[in-house]
């Protein structure tokens, strides 16, 4: 199950009149509870687990809590979505320059056309841009790293 399906069904039970979803595929297991008691988890053998519990109010008065617990095995941990490579062979660079922010962080929202990184080859340096809006899910380079042509960069979710 991909982070965004995930997304999508939390959103769908935020705004739905169902209290409790307990869904399980062969690698990611989801539950969702607008209960107000605390669920303990099913088993402590689980290899990876992300709890998170909000709060939102439906209006003053009445305040409303969703807990979700995503639970999926190492084989679910690689990232998938759309992958930005690298269209020549150079040296990466993740800001314009030295000692500033990268102009993109793992969870960053990015746009069609937005400068992801710079790849520097023959003393020119080259933007690499989004050719898709979306999440940055992955980022599988450093920066100042060699990278080859056609080696991913990005991936956006």
């Amino acid at each position: 199950m991909s982070f965004s399906e995930i997304k999508e069904l939390i959103e769908l039970f935020d705004t739905s009149s169902i209290r409790e979803l307990d869904l399980t595929t062969e690698s990611t297991r989801l539950y969702l509870s607008k209960n107000n008691h605390a669920r303990q988890p099913v088993s402590s053998e689980q290899q990876n687990q992300i709890e998170v519990t909000t709060t939102s109010a439906t209006n003053q008065s009445e305040t409303t809590n969703t807990e979700v617990v995503v639970e999926t095995t190492l084989a679910d941990t690689k990232v998938t979505g759309h992958t930005i490579s690298s269209p020549i062979v150079g040296v990466i660079y993740t800001s314009s320059e030295p000692n500033q922010p990268p102009f993109k962080k793992i969870g960053d929202r990015v746009e069609v056309g937005e400068t992801l990184c710079i790849v520097e080859a023959m003393k020119i340096m080259n933007e690499i841009k989004s050719d898709q809006a979306g999440i940055i899910g992955d980022i599988l380079i450093n920066n100042e790293d060699v990278v080859e042509y056609g080696q991913p960069l990005f991936t956006i979710i």
